[in-house]
């Protein structure tokens, strides 16, 4: 494989870009801004977990490692980077909206959550711990439905 192929980071960002969470698996590793970036000597992809201790880091450089394999880029390393840590902030628009369509309210820091399903703001949380430890359980009073939210980090 030559140099030109391993440090293309369009196409390596292409190829991370089919890289689905395992966890939520609606919304890609580079729409969840987990993916920081590529850096070129070596060539490498830069991945910060949501958050230290997150189960699905491993899963997530195994799917990157996998990934990169099939598409002959086996030269490129993966990094994992703790600082900055991630942020709700690192995801993408499509992201947000591909996650409010599973059924998770991506955060906004300044505004109240809002049910993914009917879009009411009247809504209360009800524990600081949700189906994965980066989320918070939440409650529509509105429709009295249930729902996971990113916890603004």
């Amino acid at each position: 494989m030559s140099d030109v192929a391993v440090r293309d980071e369009a196409a390596i960002m292409a190829v991370l870009d089919h890289v689905m969470d395992p966890e939520i698996p609606v919304v890609s590793i580079t729409d969840l801004g987990i993916v920081r970036g590529f850096a070129p000597n070596p060539p490498r992809v830069l991945l910060t977990p949501t958050y230290t201790g997150c189960p699905a880091t491993i899963a997530i450089e195994h799917l990157v490692r996998e990934a990169l394999d099939a598409a002959g880029l086996d030269d490129v390393h993966i990094e994992r980077v703790l600082f900055p840590p991630w942020t709700t902030e690192w995801i993408s628009e499509r992201g947000r909206r591909q996650l409010r369509a599973y059924g998770i309210d991506p955060p906004h820091p300044e505004a109240q959550a809002v049910c993914p399903q009917c879009g009411s703001s009247d809504t209360v949380e009800v524990s600081r711990f949700g189906s994965t430890p980066c989320k918070a359980q939440w409650r529509c009073n509105a429709c009295l439905e249930p729902f996971d939210r990113f916890k603004c980090h």
